[in-house]
């Protein structure tokens, strides 16, 4: 019997995971894509840590649903000494949740120890003279030339940059803070945290908003729930079940096997709400043979078919995914179909054999890190790992936990000291939209994001876009900017998924975007 036919008969002999019934209106459970192994969101890229991140921490800036950068905690900002000052003042009531105020030396301790390790921030960084906090609301950036894409970096939807007491702030990124205080509208509560199952959150009540309607990541975040549940359930026939008999609220990501279950009970919505998507890859660590060379990862360009990803992941819906996808996020002003021939050309298993023995490819074992509770980075990675082997790859494929694949994906050691050689992975489509917030293209080696490429070609380009005076001259640059990266190769497109959440008709004023939990209401 298939799941989906296990499943019309609703939770019918299905161990769905113990939750209490009869929750009340101001609790929400809701099943993320995996658990929240990681609870610092300055140490991983990973979204899990990122969502979790955004509801206990408040940014300086936040993107609106049109991917602009909008005043957060700052109530404004004055740009002066021909673009080189950024003067940014502090909303007032800002407060942490153990009491204390919000203060601009907080903030920029907080921006200091993030801008160590983040891409954009060391970009920053590499331009400051100065940050400082002259006065207890007031930040000072002064730059060594202009830096218009300040409130733009601060702003991003990845590798967030979240604001915390500067007695936290103190802690080198290398190093995990684990005491979560933040002052955003969510409390962690660290006493109800079971690893692997269960991460709770509570309204902050001296949370407040600011004036305005909610956009994505900016605007007024109304808290109307008193507590937020996470319950990580990896099976997702039990998922599904629990969904459906009201044991939980709302699904993160629902695989395509399920949906038309979902999609046909009269107590279900299932909706798109994140529009631009995520933007799938096999990402290489670079530190490591073979794909040290170059020449290596573009002679698996040869055979790789995007659709065979998306149908894994996102299934036959083709309303969910697109392939023919490049660098940039589809439909958006910088996506380009230059070089895409290396994607979308004849594909020959044989010519990709060819081109790895020319390569210099001599068998050099590959270590591969599969998610195998994270159910659409383990369908991608099937098909990685059936593509590598039939074309002569020496594949190591580790079947992990996403917990063990975060900590193992932190290490630049070689193979055979516990180090890894590639992985399936998808970020968010707004950080593809413009090269200064596309992390996984940047080429600044050991420093940049896991799989640490170097281009020194591609960050001269990312100079030049900073100083780029029209769309016409950014267009042209992030042009070339993709057909650097089909000779670099820091990481083979796979396509763009559109995932749908599954949740109850009793929850209402879901923001679009990623999972955000300001403004939800529950009947």
């Amino acid at each position: 019997m298939q799941r989906r036919d296990l499943l019309k008969a609703g939770a019918l002999g299905l161990a769905a995971p113990a939750l209490a019934l009869g929750q009340g209106t101001k609790t929400l459970k809701f099943v993320p894509q995996a658990d929240l192994a990681l609870l610092d969101p300055v140490q991983t890229t990973g979204l899990v840590t990122r969502n979790h991140g955004l509801m206990v921490f408040d940014t300086l800036y936040g993107l609106d649903a049109q991917f602009q950068p909008q005043p957060q905690m700052v109530a404004g900002h004055q740009i002066t000494d021909d673009g080189k000052t950024w003067t940014l003042t502090l909303r007032d009531k800002l407060s942490f949740h153990d009491g204390t105020p919000v203060l601009a030396r907080d903030a920029v301790a907080s921006v200091e120890r993030w801008a160590k390790v983040d891409a954009f921030g060391q970009l920053m960084r590499a331009q400051l003279d100065e940050l400082s906090a002259p006065t207890d609301k007031t930040l000072r950036f002064r730059f060594k030339k202009p830096f218009p894409l300040l409130a733009t970096g601060l702003a991003k939807s990845s590798g967030i940059c979240p604001i915390m007491p500067a007695r936290l702030a103190a802690t080198e990124p290398s190093k995990q803070v684990t005491e979560m205080v933040g002052s955003g509208p969510f409390r962690f509560v660290a006493g109800e945290r079971v690893p692997g199952s269960r991460a709770v959150y509570q309204k902050f009540t001296g949370y407040v908003p600011r004036e305005g309607a909610a956009s994505f990541m900016a605007g007024g975040k109304v808290v109307n729930l008193d507590r937020v549940e996470w319950h990580t359930i990896p099976d997702a026939a039990t998922a599904a079940a629990a969904l459906q008999s009201g044991e939980v609220d709302w699904w993160e990501q629902p695989i395509p096997d399920l949906m038309p279950i979902l999609r046909d009970h009269r107590d279900l919505t299932v909706q798109v709400h994140d529009k631009s998507g995520s933007m799938a890859m096999i990402r290489f660590n670079q530190l490591n043979a073979p794909f040290d060379n170059p020449a290596v990862r573009r002679a698996l360009l040869g055979g790789i078919v995007q659709s065979d990803f998306m149908l894994a992941a996102m299934g036959e819906d083709k309303s969910r995914w697109r392939d023919k996808v490049g660098f940039f996020l589809p439909g958006t002003p910088l996506a380009t179909d230059v070089g895409m021939d290396a994607l979308t050309g004849a594909r020959s298993l044989d010519k990709v054999k060819k081109d790895l023995a020319a390569a210099g490819y001599k068998g050099e074992k590959i270590v591969m890190l599969v998610p195998t509770d994270f159910a659409v980075l383990n369908a991608m990675s099937e098909v990685a790992g059936d593509y590598f082997r039939k074309v002569g790859l020496n594949l190591d494929y580790q079947s992990l936990d996403w917990g063990t694949v975060l900590q193992r994906l932190a290490s630049k050691q070689p193979i055979d000291k516990g180090g890894w050689s590639l992985f399936c992975n998808f970020v968010p489509g707004a950080i593809t939209t413009s090269p200064p917030l596309h992390t996984y293209l940047r080429g600044i080696g050991a420093k940049g994001t896991f799989g640490w490429p170097e281009s020194a070609r591609h960050e001269a380009l990312l100079d030049s876009f900073f100083s780029a005076a029209t769309p016409a001259e950014q267009q042209k640059l992030a042009r070339d900017m993709q057909l650097q990266a089909f000779q670099d190769v820091p990481y083979i497109p796979t396509g763009q998924m559109l995932q749908p959440a599954a949740y109850s008709k009793k929850v209402s004023g879901i923001p679009d975007g990623f999972p955000l939990f300001y403004n939800v209401r529950k009947a």
